[in-house]
């Protein structure tokens, strides 16, 4: 899927004047141009597939202990645009996961986030799907996703509190365990 620049531009043009704007005034006459090109980099993860980068994994032999216990992941910065308000969103989040027979290049876990990031989302409904790509592409015995984001349409708008962040979790197999979750919460500095 590509994004219809022209599009994006002609609706621009129309929101500045429909706020009673002059799209020609100096100042606006490239707003449209460069707003297209920037909802082209806030949803390019429309047309990408997370599982794509976790493709490239490394099978080991079940009991390898090169596998590890626990692959965690802190401070992964992330920003996305918010479906309702089509404000954006910016945080970090916090990927782990029990290896069964399989790991993937560390590089690989941002890209998922910053793919599902790259949608028009809400952040609980993200947390979800990091997770459930985590489980299914790397078939995972557990996941524990943690997002800690400011919304825009919380900082901006309406209540404008400024300095909250919200903060999502998303658990799968045995890292859904209370026990186990907590220790890993507190790997990663969030009281449980």
């Amino acid at each position: 899927m590509t994004i219809d620049t022209a599009r994006i531009e002609a609706a621009v043009l129309e929101i500045l004047a429909a706020i009673g704007e002059d799209p020609a005034r100096a100042g606006l006459s490239s707003t449209p141009k460069r707003i297209a090109q920037s909802y082209g980099e806030f949803f390019a993860g429309l047309a990408e597939d997370p599982l794509d980068h976790l493709a490239p994994s490394v099978d080991f032999v079940p009991d390898s202990s090169e596998i590890g216990e626990l692959v965690l992941v802190r401070d992964i910065e992330f920003r996305s645009m918010c479906e309702h308000h089509l404000l954006p969103f910016t945080g970090v989040a916090h990927i782990a996961y029990l290896p069964d027979d399989r790991i993937v290049g560390l590089g690989a876990l941002p890209r998922v986030v910053e793919t599902l990031a790259s949608r028009p989302q809400l952040q609980e409904r993200l947390t979800e799907e990091i997770a459930d790509a985590l489980e299914t592409g790397l078939d995972a015995r557990g996941v524990l996703v943690v997002l800690d984001a400011t919304q825009g349409c919380v900082t901006a708008r309406g209540s404008r509190q400024t300095r909250s962040s919200i903060v999502t979790l998303a658990s799968r197999g045995i890292l859904s365990r209370p026990v186990e979750r907590a220790e890993i919460m507190v790997l990663i500095g969030v009281t449980p």
